[in-house]
């Protein structure tokens, strides 16, 4: 394998499948059986979940909603996401920890470093739940904090297309799309990969962040495998 330790990205949107709000258990054991295939391999595998399929704070202050209030109502839901995985993980036969960045010590461990790289070295997938554990922060920001902070080899983010287009591919047929680009030229070329905040702070640590198609059986494993799919943002 490639990569020893991974931290994937996921979107509260990825959870939903096919329907407008809420949970999809049928994707949920789909991602589960994938994330399996590469930990029976011994990849180290930790989680960074969205909330955007229960609730976004930005959404809620655009109608008027505190901003901050917003927010933590936002961290909840990614909680709620990361109880979901936890147990189809489980279901999957996976040992799985979920750890917050907020303190709800009855469904989930204070996030701490030394023990969630300790689960990681014992197998166990460790999803990471509220976000920063602050406001004006996004999952985009926790998931590159969290994988600088366990030391993990690259972030994984997993979506709905395959790859970084200089055009969005579902409005743009002549989209193209790029194998290898360089952080730098993801900034002058004006691409959204991540918000700015999480995009500079993988820069500036030297992290590769590849973006991938997550819905498509397996290729969870091609990537881990070096297979060249998606797009790899480098230094």
């Amino acid at each position: 394998m490639k990569y020893k330790r991974i931290l994937l990205k996921l979107s509260g949107e990825a959870l939903m499948g096919n329907r407008q709000y809420g949970i999809d258990p049928d994707r949920l054991a789909e991602y589960a059986q994938d994330i399996k295939t590469i930990t029976d391999l011994g990849v180290e595998v930790a989680i960074v979940i969205g909330g955007g399929n229960i609730f976004r704070g930005v959404a809620g202050a655009s109608k008027g909603m505190d901003r901050v209030q917003g927010d933590h109502m936002g961290m909840l839901a990614t909680v709620i996401n990361g109880l979901a995985l936890q147990g189809a993980l489980e279901d999957a036969g996976l040992p799985t920890r979920l750890q917050s960045a907020i303190k709800i010590n009855e469904v989930a461990e204070p996030f701490i470093r030394r023990k969630a790289m300790r689960h990681l070295e014992k197998g166990r997938v460790v999803i990471f739940g509220g976000g920063t554990g602050n406001p004006y922060f996004t999952t985009d920001s926790a998931a590159v904090l969290r994988a600088i902070e366990i030391e993990a080899d690259v972030i994984l983010k997993g979506t709905r297309v395959d790859g970084i287009y200089n055009a969005d591919p579902e409005k743009d047929a002549k989209a193209i799309k790029f194998n290898n680009i360089s952080f730098d030229d993801v900034l002058r070329k004006g691409l959204k990969v991540m918000d700015t905040t999480a995009f500079t702070l993988s820069q500036e640590n030297k992290l590769p962040i590849i973006v991938f198609d997550m819905n498509k059986k397996g290729n969870l494993l091609k990537v881990i495998s070096g297979e060249n799919i998606g797009t790899v943002v480098n230094v």
